[in-house]
């Protein structure tokens, strides 16, 4: 089983220092991926719901730093040799997609190809607002613009016919060197379910309940829609429980995310090998 850290780009490691720590820990440990976070802004008080804490806000000091993901990627891939460079998640409607199709197809040629794209929908309005993008409909815009993506990301000049991105044999390089990079589908939801069955390489749900249902939406879409189920990769946050672990890999995951560690950079190896001494 594979073994993902999340949030990693948050607190103490948004620093360069800490970036580099954390990269280098995880490769001399065996770390198969780090996954990051993204918001562009986050208002100091807001009424949408955070879907993924009880409390309905996100868990996180609001003094803490909370960098660009790609750019904070980027030094990541630049201190490391092996770690897996992903973003769970993207919000894949606030970006433009073809600035996004270069720069993530960039990150993954200057990587030796390590690129996992993990994408959602967002879920702060408030964020969309301040960036002047509609709200509405963004689901759509998520479907197209990881059509988007993958065209750019394919050799020679391509087109785009669709209601919001349209262009016409347009040439985007580098190529990535993965023949295309990974479009994992997070969010913890039947419609994001059914968009990895539909489009996604992967299926990152945020949560552990109702996660054999979700399995099975992704799965029935993924037939109806063509293409094998089996395809399609299961990344799901991990447990320190072997027996929830058990019926994880049971349900088919073949990556379980652990929260990273949130210690100084010099601290880091030691905690990161209290991690696996606990879940492996």
């Amino acid at each position: 089983m594979r073994i993902g850290l999340s949030f990693a780009n948050l607190g103490p490691l948004a620093s360069a220092e800490g970036a580099a720590a954390l990269g280098e820990a995880c490769d001399a440990h065996g770390i198969e991926s780090l996954w990051t976070v993204e918001h562009p802004v986050v208002p100091a008080n807001y009424d949408s719901e955070y879907p993924y804490d009880p409390s309905g806000k996100m868990p996180i000091p609001a003094e803490w730093p909370f960098p660009d993901p790609l750019v904070w990627l980027t030094w990541v891939a630049a201190h490391t040799k092996k770690v897996r460079l992903g973003t769970g998640v993207l919000i894949l409607p606030l970006r433009n997609p073809v600035v996004l199709a270069k720069e993530i197809a960039t990150l993954d040629a200057m990587s030796g190809g390590r690129v996992e794209l993990g994408i959602g929908v967002g879920w702060l309005e408030e964020e969309f607002a301040a960036l002047g993008v509609p709200f509405e409909r963004r689901g759509e815009r998520t479907d197209e613009y990881i059509e988007v993506l993958r065209a750019l990301w394919s050799p020679g000049p391509t087109s785009a016919a669709g209601p919001i991105v349209r262009f016409d044999d347009m040439v985007s390089s580098p190529d990535p060197v993965q023949s295309s990079v990974p479009i994992v589908v997070g969010g913890h939801s039947h419609a994001a379910a059914r968009r990895a069955g539909r489009l996604g390489d992967g299926f990152f749900p945020g949560r552990q309940d109702d996660l054999a249902e979700l399995v099975s939406t992704m799965r029935k879409t993924a037939r109806e829609a063509g293409r094998d189920p089996d395809d399609i990769e299961l990344t799901f946050a991990g447990s320190k429980s072997a027996e929830k672990r058990r019926q994880l890999e049971d349900l088919g995951a073949s990556r379980l995310v652990y929260g990273t560690p949130m210690v100084a950079p010099d601290e880091m190896n030691a905690a990161i090998e209290r991690l696996l001494d606990a879940v492996t």
